[in-house]
């Protein structure tokens, strides 16, 4: 599983960049970033190359911080790709609750970050269908 860090950020100018700077000079690398929010608040979600640390070095800052388990799937740049991804994880019964995605020219693929009601069943059903899970250190290191 690829570990995820979700921040709680209240809804203020400036305060996205103070995350980011937080993480940019202790040398943490952003491999995908989003963000959701209400008028008050909103929830950053990040994939980092060194989640753990930078779990802890945003806890040090005072920030509100977890870590989850998703799952990162590659996926061909290709119309249809994801909706077959998307089929196979609904007929197997497994909810999506969230995700966002990204391409790597260097890895050549849709790269999808998918948080799941059963990651295990959904790994299973996807592989088990070609669908390439990414092991963490794919994402960490892109």
């Amino acid at each position: 599983m690829v570990q995820q860090i979700s921040i709680f950020v209240e809804n203020k100018l400036g305060r996205v960049a103070e995350i980011t700077e937080t993480l940019a000079e202790q040398k943490v690398d952003i491999r995908a970033i989003s963000i959701s929010d209400t008028s008050d608040f909103g929830i950053l979600r990040i994939i980092v190359d060194r989640p753990a640390e930078a779990a802890a070095f945003l806890k040090e800052a005072g920030y509100t911080v977890s870590l989850t388990d998703v799952i990162a799937v590659g996926i061909q740049d290709t119309p249809g790709e994801f909706a077959k991804a998307m089929r196979i994880l609904a007929d197997a019964g497994v909810a999506v609750e969230y995700m966002y995605a990204f391409v790597s020219r260097e890895y050549g693929k849709a790269s999808v970050i998918l948080r799941v009601s059963d990651p295990e069943k959904a790994s299973q059903v996807l592989e088990g269908s070609g669908v390439e899970i990414l092991e963490p250190q794919a994402i960490y290191e892109m």
